[in-house]
């Protein structure tokens, strides 16, 4: 339970809304939920910030319909990554009221009012064959909370792209680099900001990217001291890790 859930709950108690018997329950309910094929966190929120993910590639359709739904019940956000065509299909289904994003391959289900977003997250892309991986970063990073944004098809083969776009990246929190063939985007964009870059090696390029190896080489060897590198098209991670560094700013600010 977070602390401002744990005040409420504390306060209706205080004014009689409440009774002990009840506020008592809600306090030790389950922190596990045991569906047989999986261990819901249902505490991932209280110690993260944030409830746990699906990661969906290789669970069925009832399991992954399983979770989400133990997840709502328990009064949490569900999301959802990589998320098969067959899969969307069957959650749609289901939970008409969830947002998909098909090129991305995620499934967002929120739970009560949304809060105002916080922070500054912007994505850029190198090419537009790099999106997928770009999209995943901005859902996950917008259901964290945060106000994202995203820039596509700005990559070295022609610099000016990105310069044009200067001023709207220049005041984020975090910055998401998504990049294949060379990878040179990301060491580029943090020669010029002083925020954390994080940056994103994509399987996309001909031979001798090695489905990303290359890209990912070139990161970790990247001239600017504030880049930082995740998996081969891991836009999920970059884009926590991106709401959770404009997060902290917005309360730091």
């Amino acid at each position: 339970m977070e602390p401002v859930d744990l005040r409420e709950l504390l306060e209706q108690v205080q004014a009689g809304r409440l009774g002990v018997a009840s506020a008592l329950e809600k306090m030790t309910a389950p922190v596990v939920a045991d569906l047989g094929y999986a261990h819901v966190d249902l505490q991932r929120h209280a110690r993260c910030g944030f409830p746990e993910v699906i990661f969906c590639q290789g669970k069925t359709c009832e399991w992954i319909e399983g979770v989400v739904r133990q997840l709502h019940e328990a009064g949490q956000h569900c999301l959802a990554t990589r998320v098969s065509d067959e899969q969307a299909e069957h959650l749609a289904a289901i939970f008409p009221g969830a947002q998909q994003d098909r090129v991305a391959r995620t499934f967002w289900l929120s739970f009560g009012e949304p809060r105002p977003p916080v922070g500054r997250v912007t994505i850029l892309t190198a090419g537009t064959s790099d999106l997928p991986v770009a999209r995943e970063a901005l859902v996950t990073a917008e259901a964290l909370g945060t106000n994202a944004a995203l820039i596509a098809d700005v990559g070295v083969a022609g610099i000016h792209r990105l310069l044009r776009h200067r001023q709207e990246f220049m005041g984020a929190d975090a910055i998401v680099v998504a990049a294949g063939m060379d990878g040179a985007l990301p060491s580029v964009v943090g020669g010029l900001v002083d925020c954390p870059v994080i940056a994103v090696p994509t399987s996309v390029g001909y031979g001798a990217a090695f489905g990303g190896l290359a890209p990912l080489l070139t990161m970790l060897n990247a001239c600017s001291a504030n880049v930082v590198v995740v998996n081969i098209d891991s836009g999920f991670k970059a884009g926590y890790v991106a709401a959770l560094i404009a997060r902290r700013a917005a309360r730091v600010h």
